[in-house]
């Protein structure tokens, strides 16, 4: 596997062209001593649920989304993406549900957090997804935009993790409907 610097090849400082690995997440430039590290760059994704139209109790569906955009264009995807600057993870959050969604929500449960490795531009970034629980009223209408090709629900128990084309979404899937978070533990 490449160096995720290998991209790189000046040092960013002073341009000298002995920029080397100083580390499995750095480079270093022995000629000026600037050392760059690559960390996870902080993104989200949104199980979104609104109560089934039966009423019955437990009974949800999940907002998804069809990714516009390479990687993985056409398949199914949660609302959600990166993390701006100045931005903490919930703002991120939820400016991430309107700009795809259109949906407004001020309350988001965080879940649990997923590793993942992005192609973009022709370099994998390293990401970390922060999986936020967001419960909205039966009669929201989310309305595809942005990164989302179109926005619509499907009831829990017709979601199938290999629709969804990000591994980590993928993965991430598979552990919400695994532990069930939306569920009453009581």
């Amino acid at each position: 596997m490449p160096h995720p610097l290998d991209k790189f090849r000046f040092c960013p400082a002073c341009g000298s062209p002995r920029w080397t690995v100083n580390n499995v997440k750095s480079k270093r430039c022995p000629d000026c001593g600037f050392v760059y590290y690559i960390n996870p760059s902080s993104a989200t994704a949104a199980f979104i649920l609104r109560p089934a139209a039966d009423g019955a109790p437990h009974q949800y569906e999940l907002l998804v989304v069809r990714r516009v955009k390479e990687p993985q264009k056409d398949t199914l995807d949660l609302p959600g993406g990166f993390v701006d600057l100045g931005e903490t993870v919930e703002q991120g959050m939820c400016r991430e549900i309107a700009e795809e969604t259109g949906l407004k929500v001020d309350h988001v449960e965080y879940l649990f957090s997923t590793p993942n490795e992005y192609l973009y531009s022709g370099m994998i970034i390293h990401t970390i997804d922060s999986d936020y629980l967001v419960r909205v009223p039966r009669d929201v209408q989310p309305v595809g935009a942005d990164d989302a090709a179109d926005a619509h629900w499907i009831p829990l128990d017709q979601v199938n993790p290999d629709d969804f084309g990000l591994r980590s979404i993928r993965q991430a899937v598979i552990r919400f409907l695994n532990e069930q978070p939306w569920k009453d533990k009581h």
